[in-house]
């Protein structure tokens, strides 16, 4: 009642109160399951096996994640808001049963890529949800209020994860998300009649080759790492790389619908090079939400719940940071972006020596830097990039950021997969030695900070500037 009171003086009138109810309930079911199960695959691996496949657990979610991204704002465009939000909810919901009924890693895999599917576009739909319910002067404080619940969801992810692995069971997480998107969609279905619609603009064909090729790209090197050969890993990283390369290719073809600006992953062009570092930085910041649990819980011999609580130091840092920064003057956010990079590199070197050798809270300080430094320069990295490209280009980065973001995520996800195993985790006995395993994956992290680094200090850099074709 007090929040309802809270939010009509702001105001929201009691029609905003609840679409913004269900935009926030809808990404904290994204952002929660992103993390959730980090904390359970301890749990998962010790009952159903599959070690060597968990980086295919991030992967193979956050593929579904970008291919409904992009799929959503065009289904939007067809058929309104409200068919599109409720069928990724019931996607969603299927999702978390099927991975909570599986009785092997494989089955459990697509459980988590109906669930990055029905996430993604719940996600994606919120925010063309909040431009459609929400007049112009509410739309700042309906983004703040989605921003905060998605930073609150992050850092609950792996303490519900901890929760029930430690007290319940891991099935029983699955159940649990399964039954909260069930609420949504019904709560959709019921609310959302007099939201349904949206103006008809005109959009491109869905990007459908493009998103396979990006799609097998991720994949092919993911799979590189399932089964370490000297002949297949080689050979599937490389076809992985170019059908990366290719679809970078296509899309820079598509001048009307290209999903990336132009130049994307290129150290020459400052939009390019800001692109190039989230892209690295991301893939070099992941293995701690991949593996860090599994980790922490054999070499220290932790519980899982407390392990929870460590990977969640890392969401807790970037939402702090974020909220303490917000108020910084803009001729800073090139400092802010070059600072919270320094300590993003700073605290993946920490993890290198920490995590296989402790002690264990100079790893909950490592964990907790390694957010805040994301959570400092993010804003900055948006309105600093947005400076420097078109007026007609500004749109396509802001949705680009997300996008290249969450494949950072999911090709870091399948290389540090290729790291593990190659260091011995496939062996999926007790003679793993996690401590040396631990060492090899966050030390084939420290290139792409590097190279992140570089990055950086190119998309920093004053003289600068983007090139147009």
């Amino acid at each position: 009642m007090q929040k309802s009171s809270v939010l009509q003086q702001q105001g929201f009138g009691k029609q905003h109160i609840s679409a913004l109810t269900l935009v926030c309930v809808a990404v904290l079911l994204h952002a929660a399951d992103a993390t959730l199960v980090a904390t359970l695959i301890p749990a998962i691996v010790d009952e159903i096996g599959g070690v060597h496949l968990i980086p295919w657990a991030t992967s193979l979610y956050e593929v579904g994640s970008i291919t409904a991204g992009a799929a959503s704002g065009l289904l939007a465009t067809k058929h309104g808001i409200k068919k599109p939000m409720l069928l990724s909810a019931l996607i969603f919901s299927v999702g978390c049963l099927v991975s909570a009924l599986a009785p092997d890693m494989q089955l459990l895999l697509t459980g988590r890529i109906l669930q990055g599917l029905g996430g993604g576009g719940l996600t994606a739909l919120s925010f063309v949800g909040v431009s459609i319910f929400f007049s112009k002067s509410l739309i700042p404080q309906a983004l703040a209020a989605v921003s905060i619940v998605w930073g609150i969801s992050a850092f609950l992810g792996p303490l519900i994860g901890g929760l029930f692995a430690e007290y319940a069971s891991w099935r029983k997480a699955f159940w649990f998300f399964a039954i909260l998107a069930l609420v949504l969609a019904f709560l959709i279905f019921a609310k959302l009649h007099d939201l349904s619609s949206i103006t008809e603009t005109k959009h491109g064909r869905f990007p459908a080759i493009r998103l396979t090729l990006l799609s097998s790209g991720i994949l092919c090197i993911a799979y590189a790492g399932a089964d370490i050969s000297l002949i297949s890993t080689p050979l599937f990283v490389i076809l992985g790389l170019l059908l990366l390369v290719y679809f970078l290719h296509v899309d820079s073809g598509h001048e009307a619908s290209r999903l990336l600006p132009r130049h994307p992953i290129t150290l020459s062009h400052s939009v390019g090079a800001g692109l190039t570092m989230i892209l690295c930085f991301t893939i070099a910041t992941i293995a701690l939400s991949v593996y860090g649990p599994l980790f922490l819980t054999k070499i220290h011999g932790i519980s899982v719940l407390f392990a929870g609580y460590v990977v969640a130091c890392s969401a807790a840092g970037w939402s702090i940071a974020a909220f303490a920064c917000a108020k910084i003057s803009e001729k800073f956010d090139r400092r802010m972006i070059t600072a919270g990079m320094m300590i993003l590199t700073i605290s993946i070197a920490g993890f290198v020596l920490s995590v296989p050798n402790g002690p264990l809270w100079l790893i909950i300080v490592f964990a907790f830097l390694e957010g805040t430094g994301f959570g400092m320069a993010w804003a900055f990295i948006l309105r600093l990039a947005t400076d420097m490209v078109e007026p007609e280009e500004k749109e396509r980065l802001s949705a680009a950021l997300p996008t290249v973001q969450r494949t950072g995520y999911a090709i870091g996800a399948a290389y540090i997969g290729i790291a593990a195993n190659t260091a011995g985790l496939e062996a999926d006995n007790e003679t793993v030695n996690y401590a040396s395993t631990a060492f090899w994956v966050f030390a084939s992290c420290l290139p792409f900070a590097l190279l992140g680094l570089i990055a950086t200090f190119r998309f920093v850099k004053k003289t600068n500037k983007q090139i147009p074709n």
